[in-house]
This record gives structure tokens, C-alpha cells and sequence, in this order.
């Protein structure tokens, strides 16, 4: 098997090595670092903030949000005078996600394993030290954890990022772990040593596990999928309360079910795309 060739574009770069790169437009990078600034809990943000949370000049963080406006990326309300995201960011987001052969072709199992098991299952890609979700179903117990299409996770921590860790060369990892450690100095021992774990496990059994260390109530585990044109990586989880998900139902029940979920999706895909 070759090793996957995921675009290290990806991985959080320094100032000093944009600012060496000829190619890169600072201008789009400030506008595109406002529409990131939008999480699922901000639905509305004024210039101000903005700035507070890129770092951008506020009279630039103005200019930037009226041209965003006048291209449909965003929306301003004049009577709060701030901004939400606007119809283009959706068209974008569902262009992405109707283009996802892998997420089609996924979801029935991915649903059909979160009704058998009561918990969460989904699928995720990384996006910068996080993993974000393109898919999610859930199982209909009281206790399923509910992150929707979107949601993010540390990579660093959980199930499903400890597992695109596991499967990216060895050299990107390395940038992934450099850049987790810059911006994790405290924490970085802890967060090594579960790294470590992580990569024995998925050599030793196919899936990574993760007891409460990204959220004190979550378990869950994690299981990769390389996409062979691109060599990038995916990984889906499937996880659920820390109460009911003990280490042995984590390694004995779910992520034997996960890692035979992910072989029937490459198994499927084979037919219409060169995967491996």
C-alpha cells in the first residue's frame, strides 16, 4: 500500500513561511479568515469581534466584510449592525457534500450501525488541528451523543482525528504534531503520550480509541479511510456517553463494527473509483 499524499496545504503554516510564499494572496486568506470565524454557536458577529478573533485591523475587517456582503458570503443586518454567514457559504458547503461519493455510499451503514450500538457514528475531515463532520447519524437511546453535520473535534484528542493521524505519513504527521504542540504546550506530555497510544492500537487492531479526553463524557473509537487517487484521508468514529462505553466494549464491540463498516465502503467504492 502507498503512502497517502494529503495536501500538507492543509496543516496550519507560520507567518514567516506565507510571507516567503510568492503564490499567496494575503488578501483572500483575511477574507476567508472571517467566514471561518462563523461557528455553530455564532450567528451573528459585528466588526469588532471580528477582529478581536483574527487578528485583522479592524478598518481591514470592514472592508473585507462589505466585499464578502456584496458577493453573497455574507449577510449584514443593519439593524444589529453585524453580520451572518450568507446563501453563497451554503451553496458551497452543499456542493461539497453532494460531490462526496464516499459520504453516499456511507451513510445507510453508518445509520444501520448507530441504531445497533446506540450511539453516534460519523464521518469526518481534517480541517486545519480539527476534524469536521460531513456526515453523522445517530442511534435513538437516551444517552447518543448528537454532534451534527459540521460539528468539530481536536484532532489531537479524539477517536476519529487520532485515527487520520494513524494513517497519514509519517513526515506530515510530524507538521500535524509540531503544530498541535505549538499551540498545546501544556498539554502536549499528555497529549503525546495518547498519540502514541493511538498509533500502537491502529497498527495492533485497525482503530484508535479515545476514553473522555476530548470531552470528560465521550468514548469513542476511530477508523480511517484513504482515498487512493488523492491519497487524502477521511476517518469516521463511533462513539457515544463514557458511562456506557467501557474499554472493552470500545475495543471488543465498536470498533471491530467500525473497521468492518469502513471495508464495506472501500469495498463499494472500488467499483467506481480506484481506492485502496
Amino acid at each position: 500500500m502507498g503512502a497517502p499524499k494529503q495536501l500538507l496545504r492543509e496543516i496550519p503554516s507560520s507567518d514567516a513561511e506565507l510571507s516567503q510564499d510568492r503564490n499567496f494572496v494575503t488578501a483572500l486568506a483575511r477574507g476567508l479568515e472571517l467566514l471561518r470565524c462563523f461557528g455553530p454557536e455564532d450567528e451573528m458577529l459585528g466588526n469588532a469581534e471580528l477582529a478581536r478573533r483574527t487578528g485583522i485591523p479592524k478598518p481591514t475587517v470592514s472592508r473585507l466584510a462589505y466585499t464578502l456582503t456584496r458577493l453573497g458570503y455574507l449577510r449584514y443586518v443593519e439593524s444589529l449592525e453585524r453580520y451572518q454567514l450568507g446563501p453563497g457559504v451554503l451553496a458551497l458547503g452543499y456542493s461539497y457534500l453532494a460531490g462526496s461519493a464516499v459520504r453516499s455510499i456511507a451513510r445507510p451503514l453508518m445509520q444501520s450501525l448507530a441504531e445497533a450500538t446506540d450511539c453516534q457514528v460519523a464521518l469526518g475531515s481534517p480541517d486545519r488541528l480539527k476534524m469536521v463532520y460531513t456526515e453523522a447519524c445517530q442511534g435513538a437511546g437516551p444517552m447518543v451523543l448528537r454532534l451534527g453535520i459540521g460539528s468539530r473535534v481536536p484532532m489531537a484528542t479524539s477517536a476519529m482525528g487520532r485515527a487520520f493521524l494513524a494513517a497519514i505519513p509519517e513526515a506530515e504527521r510530524k507538521r500535524y504534531c509540531d503544530a498541535i504542540r505549538e499551540q498545546e504546550p501544556e498539554h502536549w506530555p499528555q497529549i503525546e503520550e495518547g498519540l502514541e497510544q493511538a498509533l500502537e492500537d491502529y497498527q495492533k487492531r485497525g482503530f484508535c480509541i479515545s476514553e473522555g479526553e476530548w470531552d470528560g463524557g465521550v468514548s469513542g473509537v476511530g477508523v480511517p479511510l484513504i482515498m487512493g487517487d488523492s491519497g487524502t484521508a477521511v476517518a469516521f468514529n463511533c462513539g457515544g456517553s463514557s458511562l456506557r462505553l467501557s474499554r472493552r466494549v470500545l475495543e471488543e464491540n465498536l470498533g471491530p463494527r467500525l473497521r468492518e463498516l469502513v471495508r464495506q465502503v472501500k469495498e463499494e467504492l472500488s467499483g467506481t473509483q480506484r481506492w485502496r
